[in-house]
């Protein structure tokens, strides 16, 4: 094996002018779309150089190709370890074109310019996803090919990168266009994406690492993710957005397939993540109606028909053009219930054909099927961006048994009252704080949501039951002889106060409030039995 003795210069390129393709280094994972351009690629005079897998895939299209380590006259070892890491790649690839003593220096060692370098990465995200053992994901973590990616991007005035297949069909048409060159513009273009690309690619392994070694809150954090899909507007008309996803992707809106509908907005899919998040906490058969982020209505049942139509009556009106969640596979009495009023996304783990035949009379309705459920006590982190920086927490993975309460007041919850309070409670997570949580019988009958003022969240949910009773034509709100779950402590006995008028007739909150012993007395009064849990759960 020897390198090259002679070495072709390209003529001088600046960043503005198109470079002519003649030679192409080629090594990927990912090996869609190879055969057909690798075929344009010699069609149009360019030499591969190529290693491995991809080098027989390209002899397999028929395409002569040059194996890197006859380039080199270095052969390739360590288990494919160190096979590109070679001056004779490096120095052609990052070799400046028209800078004279760059072009000295490649004669004088034979190296060759590569003016083309396609390169994805070993599977790292994947094999994480599938659950792989530690020495299977370090092992898929890809060392020579974000060098060789940053050493094309780096010196794209002279050298084209593409990191995807479906940037396969811009280069070719380029270079159609310019009779075998490639634009400045489209190079800059694919320079971009491929940093992006190697940033994505470090991040997805440094959070990876970070949660092996239980590291929650590491020095430096990188968030990245794919372009899964660009969305009409954000929040309002005026705003851009976009919906991203990782490799290490929570099962839910992020993983989900979408089975029907138009597409999701931006207001779509962080309600349905609120949604699904919030049925993935109950093992039994369980409805999410959202609005707003916020729950509107939460039951179990013994079947999701009969959990939806428990969960909607606690406010029909609000449910409206609502997102549903549910926590098992649709059946057709589900599908045909949820359908009867406007509904923006149904998220399930699955549907059978009857209930996929229901909502494909709705042609607008979003089906997304998720395949499986979430696991609420799993770690990891939520993040929020702030004017000038990030702020990171660890997901709210709390979940209070009877076994974490304590009974403060006279009377102790009856063992009816006891299962509903662990379910407001439960469901009081993911409502915006201040947040109060009526529940009776397995079901939410009034939610107060974000206020300012937590006796404010009480009346309120106290009125929306009033509501939805006078439009069912119930002669008092469901209430009366409900449970009610508060986020956080109640400041004041007035809070609790409200709750007891409703109809109340035990609490559970967490506790720690310098007038505790005010708030239990107010309790022992009123007759209510109530319960700290010690943990709080407010969201923002």
């Amino acid at each position: 094996m020897s390198a090259p003795t002679t070495v072709a210069v390209p003529a001088p390129a600046t960043a503005d002018t198109p470079v002519t393709l003649r030679r192409a280094l080629i090594s990927v994972s990912d090996k869609t779309g190879l055969a057909d351009l690798v075929r344009a690629l010699h069609a149009h005079g360019v030499e591969i150089l190529s290693t491995g897998g991809s080098a027989k895939a390209i002899e397999a299209a028929g395409v002569p190709v040059v194996e890197v380590a006859d380039h080199t006259g270095f052969p390739e070892m360590l288990d494919g370890r160190v096979k590109t890491l070679h001056p004779a790649i490096h120095g052609g690839i990052l070799g400046m074109r028209g800078n004279p003593a760059h072009e000295a220096a490649m004669a004088d060692h034979g190296i060759a310019p590569i003016d083309l370098v396609v390169v994805n990465l070993y599977p790292f995200e994947a094999t994480v996803a599938r659950g792989a053992d530690f020495a299977t994901c370090v092992e898929n973590v890809d060392i020579g090919g974000p060098a060789l990616i940053r050493a094309a991007a780096k010196n794209h005035a002279g050298v084209t990168v593409v990191t995807d297949p479906e940037d396969y069909a811009c280069l070719l048409e380029d270079l159609k266009a310019h009779a075998g060159a490639v634009s400045a513009a489209l190079r800059k273009r694919l320079a971009a994406a491929a940093f992006a690309r190697t940033g994505a690619y470090d991040g997805a392994i440094s959070r990876w690492f970070a949660e092996q070694v239980g590291e929650t809150i590491p020095r430096h954090i990188v968030s990245a993710g794919r372009l899964k899909q660009t969305l009409r507007y954000g929040e309002n008309p005026h705003q851009q957005a976009a919906f991203y996803v990782h490799g290490l992707a929570r099962p839910g809106v992020a993983s989900a397939r979408q089975v029907q509908g138009k597409a999701l907005s931006y207001n779509n899919l962080n309600d349905t993540d609120a949604a699904f998040e919030l049925v993935s906490e109950f093992s039994d058969p369980a409805v999410a109606i959202i609005k707003h982020a916020n729950p509107c209505g939460v039951a179990r049942g013994e079947t999701l028909a009969g959990a939806y139509e428990r969960a909607l009556a606690c406010d029909p009106v609000s449910a409206f053009g609502g997102i549903v969640a549910v926590n098992r596979a649709l059946d057709r009495a589900a599908a045909e219930a949820i359908t009867r009023i406007f509904t923006e996304v149904v998220i399930a783990p699955d549907a059978d054909d009857a209930a996929r035949a229901v909502f494909a009379a709705k042609k607008n309705l979003r089906l997304l099927i998720t395949g499986v459920m979430p696991d609420p006590s799993t770690p990891g982190l939520t993040v929020r961006s702030v004017a000038g920086g990030l702020l990171v927490q660890s997901r709210d993975a709390g979940l209070v048994t009877e076994d974490d309460l304590s009974v403060v007041t006279q009377r102790p919850p009856s063992p009816a009252e006891l299962a509903d309070l662990l379910l407001a409670f439960r469901v009081c997570k993911h409502v915006k704080s201040n947040a109060i949580v009526y529940v009776k019988g397995g079901a939410t009958v009034g939610i107060g949501a974000g206020q300012m003022s937590r006796v404010d969240s009480a009346r309120i949910a106290a009125r929306k039951a009033q509501d939805a009773a006078e439009a069912a034509g119930m002669a008092e709100p469901l209430t009366r002889g409900s449970v009610v779950a508060s986020d956080a402590f109640f400041p004041f006995a007035d809070g609790l106060l409200a709750a007891a008028e409703a109809g109340a007739t035990a609490v559970i909150q967490p506790g720690g409030s310098v007038r505790d012993e005010e708030v239990i007395a107010a309790a022992n009064d009123a007759g209510l039995a109530m319960v700290f849990t010690g943990m709080r759960h407010f969201r923002h």
